[in-house]
């Protein structure tokens, strides 16, 4: 299997028709501040993505954990006796990426499945920066990657989302290195199977922030491996870490393209310039 690099990032291009006076179709300026968000999950199916789950080869979606009903993603496990430590990712098939702001609607449901570990009760996680499922051993749990953790709560204590975990990574918080494996934001608890709307902002291993509400709740730099290789690009995926969860969007806008001014599809919100995607 191969992993599909879908161009699901290019800009509209739009085309006109010739005319008798100007034999040479020209094409038409985009508004440079028009924001060209993609949907990364088209809310039919799982063609766009690969799974790989603890113990199984990358594409074989053991036990069903990953399904789509009624337009939603979901993390289910329905058709497990019990957990048996088969952490499972669903990575989306195009990347890497880099520069970019991806939002993402999630909720979790029901209960833990059995022989699940009390961290991973209502526990879910956007990783980012990810290497590919492919590259994955059969029995690795996790990719090596930096994870926008998302956690629910439990009606009565505090309990923050939008967190950081770092599975072979570390990262810059304050000019300090930091090798704890996960620190909390600065969010407020999401009690219940509410919807909760969340965005990750990154740019390469310069900068990456969590959002939530409009507010930046964790923010830092120098995405790295644990060998401190710099860390500035990656694949995207979504874990199934022993509780049910729903995702019902997922949408990404590319901060890398065109930059110059002279060109039909300058973008004015972009901060990465690449001169091949420019058209004139």
């Amino acid at each position: 299997m191969r992993l599909h690099h879908l161009a699901v990032l290019a800009a509209v291009t739009f085309t006109t028709a010739c005319s008798a006076t100007d034999p040479v179709a020209q094409t038409p300026r985009e508004n440079p501040d028009e924001k060209v968000w993609v949907d990364l999950f088209n809310g039919r199916d799982l063609n766009d993505w690969t799974v790989k789950i603890n113990g199984y080869p990358a594409g074989e979606n053991a036990f069903n954990t990953f399904r789509v009903q009624d337009g939603i993603m979901q993390a289910r496990y329905d058709e497990y006796s019990e957990f048996g430590n088969h952490f499972g990712h669903i990575f989306y098939n195009g990347g890497p990426y880099s520069h970019y702001i991806l939002q993402v609607e999630y909720r979790f449901v029901g209960e833990q499945v059995k022989g699940g570990p009390a961290w991973a009760w209502r526990n879910n996680g956007i990783m980012y920066h990810a290497q590919s499922p492919l590259e994955m051993g059969v029995n690795q749990d996790f990719p090596s990657c930096i994870e926008y953790q998302l956690l629910g709560g439990d009606g009565e204590k505090p309990r923050t989302t939008a967190n950081l975990c770092t599975p072979g990574t570390h990262v810059v918080i304050d000019g300090e290195l930091r090798t704890d494996h996960c620190i909390v934001s600065t969010s407020k608890t999401y009690h219940g199977d509410q919807w909760v709307t969340v965005e990750l902002h990154v740019e390469g291993n310069k900068l990456a922030q969590h959002i939530i509400d409009g507010e930046v709740v964790m923010e830092y730099s120098g995405m790295q491996l644990d060998d401190g290789t710099p860390r500035d690009s990656g694949y995207i995926a979504f874990q199934a870490e022993t509780h049910p969860t729903d995702i019902r969007s997922v949408r990404m806008l590319n901060l890398e393209g065109c930059m110059d001014e002279k060109a039909s599809n300058y973008k004015s919100y972009l901060v990465k310039h690449d001169p091949k995607a420019c058209r004139y």
